[in-house]
């Protein structure tokens, strides 16, 4: 069955850096968008960032532009996602989704544009 499980969370002072991963299996990862999203307690999940099927094509929250990049590696069945200058509201479960490729452009910063999703890591970012 489709399974994504992400791992790389954990505490960290602000200003700091940590790379999420994501590994998939159940699926052919590499005609599958990904994407990654965060849910804060009493928050709605908001997106985070997407990369298209070849990695070509990436898209990013303004909220983590210039400071998150996301990448895939299709031979490993994992996408990442790097985090630097970390702030205290960065602070969430992040969770990354896989999505149809035809949603991509039209859906890739949404959750309706994703079928799957994992149970998330906590990120907690101490000021």
């Amino acid at each position: 069955q489709v399974q994504l499980v992400e791992s790389g969370g954990g505490l960290v002072q602000a200003g700091g850096s940590l790379r999420l991963s994501c590994a998939a299996s159940g699926f052919t990862f590499s005609s599958y968008s990904m994407g990654w999203f965060r849910q804060a307690p009493g928050k709605e999940r908001e997106f985070v960032a997407a990369i298209s099927w070849s990695g070509g094509a990436s898209d990013y929250a303004d909220s983590v532009k210039g400071r998150f990049t996301i990448s895939r590696d299709n031979a490993k069945n994992t996408v990442y996602l790097q985090m630097h200058s970390l702030k205290p509201e960065d602070t969430a479960v992040y969770l990354c989704a896989a999505g149809p490729v035809s949603r991509f452009l039209s859906a890739g910063t949404k959750v309706a544009g994703y079928d799957y999703w994992g149970q998330g890591t906590q990120v907690t970012v101490s000021s």
